[in-house]
């Protein structure tokens, strides 16, 4: 079938890839303009035109798609389906209604759940032990189109929004081939979306990042891997930022006794306490238990294990130095 790809992130880059490698004729790439990045601000192209040059695909980069100019132009390539994935740009319906056999775009959730931008990391943040990836028709509502597909993952207890991130990006270029294929055939199912039971994945912002150490463990470890690798999940130490990067929750089972068995031993503490230092790294109470960092970030310095944050920084037991800077 004819297809034009519209993405940017490195995100996109495996369903291009997969799309592009099933045999489509993949006409052009649709992807945001070169922007400035990193401390010197140099001019940078997004990972979907790397890879698009890779691939020999023809690239445009329109600061708007929704132009009269670029519908002449899309309409003059004759697509079949038009492809979106992680493009940044909402698609006015006049674009919708060119390709002869819709718009499909792959969403990092399992609609109608965790409609928005940031569904990875939200299903972290809430604690949810499942998400996926659903391909649907695209509509005027935002992530409200039909579906078409859809396939679920196990979170894992410790997986950051990045690792996670990682594993849709390539689940969901595996699932574009099928729907593609089932396009291709006539037989790709509508299937209305219900109502969401949770809320917008709204984008985040990097204050969302600050812990809060009145929540409970799990809440806390949840919020740090949800926030992981951007905004980032922070506290404060002497003064300044301290970025956590890894942790998980702490988790003491209580000996056994006759006829109960094992259960939890009850971890007690101000919130922000530090309870004990190790070479595991720094174990902090919360306001119902405990959470291990394993990795931080000082601000201004390299990432490093709690181990050798304890080394060179030697926080104290009994103290609550995690505090803002003004307070």
């Amino acid at each position: 079938m004819r297809i034009v790809f519209m993405g940017t992130p490195d995100f996109a880059v495996p369903s291009l890839r997969k799309i592009d490698s099933g045999g489509h004729d993949v006409r052009l790439v649709v992807t945001q303009p070169d922007r400035p990045a990193g401390r010197g601000r140099k001019l940078t192209a997004p990972p979907v035109k790397l890879a698009a040059l890779d691939l020999g695909i023809p690239i445009e980069q329109p600061e708007t798609v929704n132009t009269d100019e670029f519908a002449i132009r899309l309409r003059s390539l004759a697509p079949d389906v038009l492809v979106v994935v992680a493009f940044g740009q909402i698609l006015k319906q006049k674009l919708l209604d060119i390709p002869s056999r819709g718009a499909v775009n792959a969403h990092a959730s399992l609609l109608p759940d965790y409609r928005g931008v940031a569904p990875i990391n939200w299903v972290i943040i809430n604690g949810e032990s499942e998400t996926g990836v659903t391909t649907m028709y695209m509509a005027r509502k935002v992530d409200a189109g039909e579906i078409i597909l859809s396939r679920s993952t196990s979170i894992g207890p410790d997986e950051t929004a990045g690792e996670l991130y990682e594993r849709l990006s390539d689940l969901s270029g595996d699932l574009l081939v099928e729907t593609l294929a089932l396009i291709e055939r006539g037989e790709a199912p509508r299937i209305p979306q219900g109502e969401p039971s949770v809320g917008y994945a709204r984008k985040l912002r990097k204050e969302d990042g600050e812990i809060d150490w009145a929540r409970d463990a799990r809440t806390v470890a949840d919020h740090i891997r949800g926030m992981t690798p951007w905004p980032g999940a922070y506290t404060w130490f002497r003064g300044k930022t301290l970025l956590v990067t890894r942790a998980r929750q702490v988790s003491r089972p209580r000996p056994a006794t006759p006829g109960q068995g094992v259960s939890e031993a009850s971890i007690t503490g101000r919130p922000g306490e530090i309870l004990s230092i190790s070479d595991a790294g720094i174990e902090v109470a919360t306001a119902g238990g405990a959470v291990l960092l394993t990795g931080v970030k000082p601000e201004g310095k390299r990432e490093m294990t709690g181990a050798e944050f304890v080394r060179g920084y030697r926080p104290e037991s009994g103290t609550c130095p995690f505090v803002r800077a003004d307070a």
